[in-house]
């Protein structure tokens, strides 16, 4: 089979590359270059580079540097910006998933393989003739979360090598092969950016704008803060706040308010119905014979974590995920990652909105991916 391989520089995508290669594939490697947001490169990029081209040429294969930078700018991060200046909290990785690797990337090179394979870990299975997205072996490792925006058809050209090895096997490989970043440490940080200082990078485009911290309990202001942007629902950590500990548990974008409540167990943090809309699911459904309700387990955020609850449907399409437990910091803007009950399929997911009680906020939309992709995933 003739497949492109997206490589990072990292021990992942890396033991993705044996893999295939010891399966006897025909293998064409690929390596993403995206630039800062001020123009200038990026010396771990070139680091990146480097390991790549020590795994192509250990198994004598083509390696090309492809640049999406304008179009990563242009999509992922303007979304990004958007949502944060609208108060609500963005999920870039997602997109970046959706429009780059598997968007713009398939679009102009993806295409020409029978497959794309990646170091993602997820898994793929064949149900009745149709492609499902599936968790990894590994919970902790698992990243279905980040790619439950893609669309039926990405998902039929992709490979996930790695979704039925612990992460520890996946090192051990690499040890076995002698590979050069066998020890590598994982990257972390925003997807192709890394740990850059993200405060940092925020400033940069929407400035600082000094507003009152209020404990939403007294309505006492015990506080300042640089702006309503730097800020999420459920954030504890950077508020400068003494007492702690502190967390946001609401925003009020109009006045440039950050509302706070003090304690580890504080009922503000919690809720159990999140609204969601824009339902994206990947390959169909899970309302069933005209249902508007059924049984679901999800996530909010990315974590081994799983909550069970129900999903209902309203006539305009938009959703209410109603989990069975307390849930800690539902952000707005984030997403509600629906799963099959036994947590086996990655279904779909949709935007957490702003409760109608509550509601100031202009509607962002993932309808930015339009701007890049049609209805079946493509440019």
């Amino acid at each position: 089979m003739r497949i492109a391989v997206l490589i990072s520089g990292g021990v992942d995508s890396a033991v993705v590359v044996d893999t295939l290669f010891r399966q006897g594939h025909d293998l064409h490697l690929f390596y993403i270059r995206i630039g800062m947001d001020n123009g200038e490169g990026d010396c771990s990029a070139e680091e990146d580079i480097e390991m790549c081209s020590l795994i192509a040429r250990k198994y004598g294969l083509p390696l090309k540097v492809v640049s999406l930078h304008e179009e990563y700018w242009d999509h992922v991060m303007a979304y990004t910006l958007r949502t944060v200046k609208e108060g609500l909290t963005p999920h870039p990785d997602m997109m970046c998933n959706k429009l780059i690797k598997f968007g713009f990337f398939e679009q102009r090179w993806g295409k020409d393989f029978d497959k794309t394979a990646t170091g993602h870990y997820a898994s793929i299975v064949e149900k009745d003739g149709k492609y499902f997205l599936a968790t990894a072996a590994d919970p902790v490792k698992d990243q279905t979360d980040f790619l439950a925006q893609i669309s039926y058809d990405q998902l039929s050209h992709i490979m996930f090598p790695l979704g039925e090895l612990p992460k520890a096997e996946v090192r051990s490989r690499a040890a076995e092969a002698k590979l050069p970043n066998a020890s590598r440490k994982d990257s972390q940080g925003i997807c192709f950016l890394g740990k850059i200082d993200y405060s940092d990078f925020i400033e940069r485009h929407l400035g600082t704008k000094e507003g009152p911290v209020i404990e939403i309990e007294t309505g006492k202001k015990i506080g300042t803060h640089k702006g309503y942007w730097f800020y999420t629902i459920g954030q504890r950590k950077g508020l400068g706040l003494s007492g702690g500990p502190w967390y946001v548990v609401k925003k009020n974008v109009r006045d440039n308010v950050i509302y706070v409540s003090n304690g580890f167990d504080t009922r503000r943090q919690y809720g159990r119905e999140i609204p969601v809309e824009e339902m994206h699911w990947i390959t169909e459904s899970p309302f069933r014979d005209g249902s508007t309700c059924e049984r679901i387990a999800f996530k909010t955020r990315h974590s081994p974590e799983f909550y069970d609850g129900t999903i209902s449907i309203k006539k305009d399409g938009s959703c209410t995920v109603t989990s069975d437990s307390d849930i800690q910091g539902i952000a707005p803007g984030q997403f509600a990652i629906i799963y099959s009950p036994d947590r086996r399929l990655c279904l779909g997911s949709g935007m957490i909105s702003v409760p109608a009680t509550s509601r100031r906020h202009k509607k962002i939309s993932t309808a930015h991916s339009k701007e890049a992709l049609n209805d079946n995933g493509k440019i």
